[in-house]
């Protein structure tokens, strides 16, 4: 039975709640799961609401739908773009609904067939060597910044056909742009989220000039000829979906890779079943269940709907905690909260979503991930970390330093790994 209080507030700016979240998510589930916040929005914390949510066809994405929004933020946006509107509009199929969804998501899907992730496997390991051989010669190492930031980047970079172009840069905007879809942000965010995405609108149109006039066997080219009963993207459309590849699926996945580590070196058991048995798939989902690098997701009411006998009206942000969710222990039993690579059935985890929005690129995501981490983890097995700091955002969350140590002491020398 939920102990309901009224006193209770979801409240992720309380400090140390980006570092570690799951103690204040646990007490929004016992006492007040589905919760009305005081910014105007509604959020879940069990597992079988905000699964219904995710797979409830007759719920909206798009914010046009919002009949209440926080006033102050969409002012904020609009003072940044000088009151151009327009400018504020996205196709990404992350924020539109069906019929223009299904439309677009059919030929992005195009070139995410199982068949053309897995022919990806023998390159994602090889440039996971590489970086480990580097990692090894150091002997203390970053992982964030020499794995889990640049195997995604290359990866997508690659399958893309993409010119030679400034990672750096690529990597500032992501960070700014990412804010954007936090529940809190400041004046100062929004403003520089702005400047980034008019920097990645001008460097993606450059890039698709360049691939018209230097197509490829590559994704990016497939995206351009990409065809459905005489129909294809417009330039802002694909534009919007590879800024769309590059940012919340770059992100996500480096922390996936980052915290996964961080998480099994700290838990030498279950690092030492990847080194007896090597990373199942199924593994892969029990981090991805444990980490929940995409922390929330939203769906918007164009109808007045009850969850438990709340009654939320139509026009309305109802925000599914899929962290929350991913720890419930209704649904994954008294050690929903330990991780357990052999768990039954993890593959349910909701970090990619659910619903006609699961991530596109859950498949890439995973085999990155495994190929990764489970390298890692057997190439190092007497790795420590040394130092380890998040990121401080509340929904992307994950880590953006971690220093480890993977040499050990032998008879006096040092060797890596």
């Amino acid at each position: 039975m939920t102990d309901v209080s009224p006193e209770i507030i979801f409240n992720p700016l309380e400090p140390g709640y980006t570092d570690d979240p799951y103690p204040h998510l646990h007490e929004m589930r016992r006492h007040d799961p589905v919760h009305a916040s005081p910014i105007g929005s509604w959020m879940l914390f069990n597992y079988d609401d905000c699964f219904q949510l995710l797979r409830n066809p007759g719920l909206s994405v798009d914010e046009k739908n919002l009949d209440t929004f926080d006033e102050d933020r969409m002012k904020a946006f609009l003072e940044a773009v000088d009151g151009d509107a327009e400018e504020l509009e996205r196709t990404s199929i992350l924020g539109i609904d069906p019929p223009d969804h299904t439309r677009l998501r059919r030929l992005v899907s195009k070139a995410f067939t199982p068949r053309t992730i897995e022919a990806l496997r023998p390159r994602i390991q090889a440039l996971v060597d590489e970086a480990l051989y580097h990692i090894a010669e150091q002997g203390q190492a970053d992982i964030i910044a020499e794995l889990a930031f640049p195997l995604p980047f290359d990866v997508i970079s690659e399958m893309l056909g993409m010119p030679a172009g400034d990672t750096e840069a690529l990597r500032s905007w992501s960070e700014d742009i990412v804010k954007t879809i936090d529940p809190i942000i400041t004046e100062d965010e929004i403003k520089a989220a702005v400047i980034a995405n008019r920097a990645m609108d001008e460097y993606m149109a450059g890039v698709i000039e360049w691939k018209r006039e230097n197509p490829g066997d590559d994704l990016l080219t497939a995206m351009i000829e990409a065809e459905e009963d005489g129909d294809k993207m417009s330039s802002k459309e694909l534009s919007d979906q590879v800024s769309l590849l590059f940012i919340a699926g770059h992100e996500t996945t480096v922390n996936l890779i980052g915290t996964g580590i961080a998480d099994l070196l700290s838990r030498p058991d279950q690092a030492q079943s990847i080194r007896d048995n090597g990373l199942e798939m199924n593994g892969v989902d029990e981090l991805l269940r444990f980490v929940s690098p995409v922390q929330m997701s939203r769906r918007i009411t164009t109808r007045d709907v009850a969850i438990d006998g709340r009654d939320i009206p139509s026009g309305t942000m109802v925000m599914a905690a899929l962290a929350s969710a991913n720890r419930d222990a209704n649904k994954w039993g008294p050690n929903a909260n330990e991780l357990d690579l052999g768990r039954e059935g993890a593959g349910q985890h909701l970090s990619f979503g659910s619903g006609i929005h699961y991530c596109l690129g859950a498949s890439l995501a995973k085999l990155e991930g495994q190929v990764a981490i489970g390298s890692f983890i057997q190439r190092f097995p007497n790795a420590t970390i040394v130092e380890q700091r998040f990121n401080g955002r509340i929904n992307l969350r994950g880590l953006e330093r971690l220093i480890v140590n993977v040499a050990s002491t032998v008879d006096g020398g040092i060797l890596a790994g």
